[in-house]
């Protein structure tokens, strides 16, 4: 009798191995943002330390579908009672299955599935600064100057601005041009005061002369009588 036909089932060695896993590969990718720039003006502009913080998360989650504990795994029926004969006449088995394919009962097997879950917190930070450092002192002495000369010729058009309200509404005041107490624009010329018109000089003292007491005559009483009047009138 041949091995790989023994009892009629087939013994040929056929061995099998299965592997199977998974790999994910995750990468955080940290990029380089650009240095920031301060511009001032007149094309200054000057560009300082940047750091750059990122925060991030990632995660997995790996499952199977259906889930299940367990499975029943099949239990074959392998009797082999009948077939032969032995010396006695009794039944024996012939080395041939006597149901085959028939499952005795299921065994309750436990799968070990499972699912995955994976989570990860991190952040990735960088730092960048520039390694000139007496270009960026230079750069920002003109940017101080810049400011400076920006305050100035700011503060050059107020006076401008303060010197023609003046010098207007004073002409218009000394022709008695103004405008309404209740006018929303009274108060452009309302702090401006005219000390010197024209033929007035300010400030200046009139003497005032005093008067001196006369003395009076007495009015002569009145009289009724007709001698008091004088001599007789004459007519003509």
């Amino acid at each position: 009798m041949n091995a790989e036909t023994v009892g009629g089932v087939s013994a040929t060695a056929n061995p099998v191995a299965n592997s199977s896993g998974s790999v994910t590969n995750q990468a955080i990718q940290v990029l380089q943002g650009p240095y920031i720039t301060n511009t001032y003006g007149g094309g200054i502009q000057c560009q300082g330390p940047t750091r750059n913080f990122t925060p991030y998360v990632t995660g997995s989650v790996s499952a199977s579908r259906p889930y299940e504990d367990y499975y029943n795994d099949p239990v074959y029926d392998v009797t082999d009672n009948f077939g032969a004969f032995d010396s006695d006449g009794n039944d024996t088995g012939d080395g041939i299955l006597d149901n085959p394919g028939d499952v005795s009962f299921y065994k309750r097997t436990r799968t070990g599935q499972k699912d995955n879950y994976s989570v990860g917190l991190g952040f990735s930070m960088t730092w960048s600064t520039p390694t000139d450092k007496k270009l960026q002192d230079l750069c920002k002495e003109a940017a101080s100057s810049n400011i400076a000369m920006m305050k100035q010729l700011t503060a050059n058009k107020r006076l401008d601005f303060e010197i023609a309200r003046l010098k207007n509404c004073g002409e218009l005041k000394l022709k008695g041009i103004q405008f309404h107490p209740k006018s929303p624009y009274h108060s452009v010329c309302a702090d401006v005061m005219v000390n010197n018109p024209p033929g007035h000089k300010h400030p200046h003292v009139h003497a005032i002369p005093s008067v001196s007491r006369q003395t009076s005559t007495p009015e002569s009483p009145l009289s009724s009588r007709a001698e008091d009047l004088g001599a007789p009138l004459g007519t003509e």
